[in-house]
């Protein structure tokens, strides 16, 4: 072949492929000569070694999304290959070189051990390798479609927070939904390689003895020899398909059990994880050096290894200790700031009462993050926290308190801690003189990349802390790269957003009610409030935040409240008539990247059950044990389709009169998920479902 027909078939390899699938099949029903066989065998065994090495480089499984499709392509080859090696050796006795060697040096002339270590082979590679890797896709299809929502949630909070932009947010969905499809894709295709290995073993036998009885009817050979001769074109058959099978194995469990988003290689992380105590590799060490001098035991190896064992630990322990000496003078230098601290005037009752005060957001950070405050020193913290409390008065509604930021000697000096009302409920870690990069492009991990692994603790992505020199280089190669500023702030958001019911204290609420005066007449909202007080309003508002339901419309929320309190006093029904009220800001901030509101709906039998078990102050929701679990699955099964389906997470949308109830049963199971009643879907919105939530109602009740 000239250049220029390769030239050709490089650039159309779409051709390529579908005139190469068209020759597997024909291979099943068409006679090859041996020679072509032997040269399509050797083609499977390359081919079998080049997934292999590809999935050990692979740092990310989404780096080869290809690899359900080359597994369905190689298994179909590889049958192919078998029933035309089946063909040759039942007619001709006769099945090419590469299988006649390959029987020969492995028999070699004994064909009973020759077969036992062929079944030994496909022993190894049908229930310890297909297995493992089988299960293993299994269960990571099934954690990914669970964690979907998070990610997807954790993806809307970034954007929201400012992290990062329109584009980012697309592509990280866009890798969501991919990633999604390769797992689910690889659990059904895991089935695949199974299926090939039981094959091999009905070949093999189908090879044998059909094999023997044509060798003596219908080629007049003595048992023997026809033994003898179908056994070794057996074994060789099954060796040369065995043996890619067993790597096309082995690189499906290497690629489905990598994990997704480390930065390092496979080798890298085994290297770290391993060797990297040498209190092991001393032991190591001792014990070969000590078989090496027992009577009787092969003393060169033994010594051999022990010796590079101990070396490796001698270089371990001396890089053990410079970090020890680190970790020294970084303690020292906490004591003198500890002993600085503790020369202070001797309390007063003044100052005692004021340690009885109570924040209710306070951020306390270690000293070396000091720096961040210190506008001096090119700290922004402070600047980013007021912005934070715009942006939660935009976005929520509400005017957050002022957030106190002190030091505290007893965190670790890298470590801050968020306290909600004088108790701690999440901490984090940054490097006040590095930049946290993250992966969120879909770029491949660059092994040259260099810095401290974290987990960002917001979201809980995996990130790398990076010197500003690597910067530039990060971002050119697809990192989203931020301030240790940003990274506390934007944390600080998240917690902020979760706990906003309980921020909302009654003296914001009447500061609230005071700020709206100003804005309309005071003698307005002084009618509105004639049958409220701030208390009512107060819990009405939490229950709206509980939910994410923007309470910035105080106006509509007031109204709604002033006339329904004449019909039912209930926090819970006046809540549900104030969504009403705010449909159209709820419907805008659960529409999908469609401009659409997908929703999970619920199937009408099922709403009647539902509703027949509310309490008729609608408080308590009383199910049918085995009903409520039946629903749950449902219901999960449901969410997995849409969000596999449509890349977006959906509503879920029921009656009115069961919306609440139905909320508060699946609020600790599904937190994240919105739960809509049709009244609450404006005229303008563009609703689409994405599922409906069956369950079977035989002997439910």
């Amino acid at each position: 072949m000239d250049l220029s027909k390769l030239a050709f078939l490089l650039k159309n390899n779409d051709i390529v492929l579908a005139v190469g699938l068209v020759t597997i099949i024909a291979m099943m029903v068409l006679p090859i000569p041996p020679g072509i066989l032997d040269f399509l065998l050797t083609l499977n065994i390359s081919f079998g070694v080049i997934i292999l090495l590809v999935c050990l480089y692979t740092k990310e499984p989404l780096d080869y999304s290809t690899f359900p499709t080359i597994l369905l392509i190689s298994t179909l080859f590889r049958l192919g290959l078998n029933v035309s090696s089946t063909r040759l050796i039942l007619l001709y006795a006769d099945a090419g070189n590469v299988i006649n060697s390959f029987g020969e040096f492995v028999v070699g002339g004994n064909y009973v051990v020759g077969f036992v270590i062929f079944i030994i082979l496909v022993i190894i590679n049908f229930m310890v390798i297909t297995g493992g890797a089988t299960r293993v896709a299994e269960v990571s299809a099934r954690f990914t479609l669970d964690s979907m929502p998070g990610k997807q949630l954790s993806i809307d909070a970034d954007l929201n927070s400012g992290l990062i932009s329109e584009e980012d947010a697309k592509a990280r969905r866009r890798k969501l939904e991919r990633e999604t499809n390769f797992y689910g894709t690889m659990d059904g295709a895991s089935k695949f390689v199974k299926g090939d290995a039981t094959a091999g073993i009905v070949i093999t036998i189908i090879n044998i003895l059909g094999g023997f009885v044509i060798g003596m009817v219908q080629l007049k050979m003595s048992a023997m020899t026809s033994l003898s001769t179908y056994t070794i074109l057996t074994v060789g058959d099954g060796l040369v398909s065995q043996i890619p099978a067993l790597l096309i194995s082995t690189a499906t469990g290497l690629i489905i059990s990598r994990a997704s988003g480390q930065e390092n290689s496979l080798s890298e992380d085994i290297r770290k994880e391993m060797f990297s105590d040498p209190r092991v590799l001393g032991v190591v060490a001792g014990l070969l050096s000590f078989l090496g001098i027992v009577p009787g035991m092969p003393t060169v190896p033994f010594l051999t290894i022990g010796m590079l064992t101990g070396v490796a630990a001698y270089y371990r322990q001396k890089a053990n200790k410079k970090k020890v000496d680190d970790e020294t003078r970084q303690k020292e230098d906490t004591a003198k700031l500890e002993k600085v601290g503790k020369r202070k005037k001797k309390a007063t009752r003044e100052s005692v009462l004021e340690l009885l005060s109570v924040e209710t957001i306070e951020i306390e950070v270690g000293y070396r993050l000091v720096p961040l405050l210190n506008i001096e020193q090119g700290g922004d913290l402070l600047e980013r926290i007021a912005q934070i409390r715009r942006q939660t008065a935009l976005d929520l509604g509400i005017v957050l308190p002022s957030i106190r930021v002190r030091d505290n000697l007893q965190l670790s000096p890298n470590t801050y801690q968020i306290k909600l009302k004088g108790v701690a409920i999440e901490t984090g870690e940054v490097y006040p003189e590095r930049s946290l990069a993250m992966n969120s492009s879909g770029n491949v991990e660059n092994s040259k990349m260099v810095g401290i692994s974290a987990i960002e603790p917001a979201f809980g992505l995996p990130a790398l802390w990076i010197e500003e020199k690597d910067k530039d280089y990060a971002e050119a190669n697809g990192y989203t790269v931020v301030s240790p500023s940003a990274v506390v702030s934007t944390h600080l958001t998240e917690i902020i957003k979760k706990n906003a019911s309980e921020i909302l204290s009654r003296s914001d609420v009447q500061q609230l009610i005071d700020n709206l005066k100003k804005e309309v007449t005071e003698d307005y909202v002084t009618d509105l409030m004639k049958d409220l007080n701030a208390s009512d309003v107060q819990q009405v508002m939490q229950n709206l935040l509980r939910e994410r339901v923007p309470v910035r419309d105080l106006k509509t929320i007031l109204e709604t409240l002033s006339l329904q309190i004449k019909v039912n006093k209930n926090n819970d029904y006046l809540t549900e008539q104030t969504r009403r009220a705010l449909a159209r800001s709820i419907c805008k901030q659960n529409l999908a990247d469609t401009g659409e509101l997908l929703a999970v709906t619920l199937a009408p039998d099922v709403e009647n059950l539902i509703a027949q078990g509310v309490s008729p102050d609608g408080q308590n929701l009383t199910l049918d044990p085995d009903f409520t679990r039946r629903l749950l699955d449902n219901l999960n099964m449901e969410l997995e389709k849409a969000i596999s389906s449509t890349g977006n997470q959906p509503v879920i949308l029921c009656s009115s009169p069961i919306r609440l109830a139905f909320r508060r049963l699946i609020e600790r199971t599904y937190p994240q998920i919105t739960v809509m009643s049709y009244n609450e879907i404006t005229s303008n919105t563009k609703a689409r479902s994405v599922g409906v939530v069956k369950v079977a109602m035989a002997n439910v009740g």
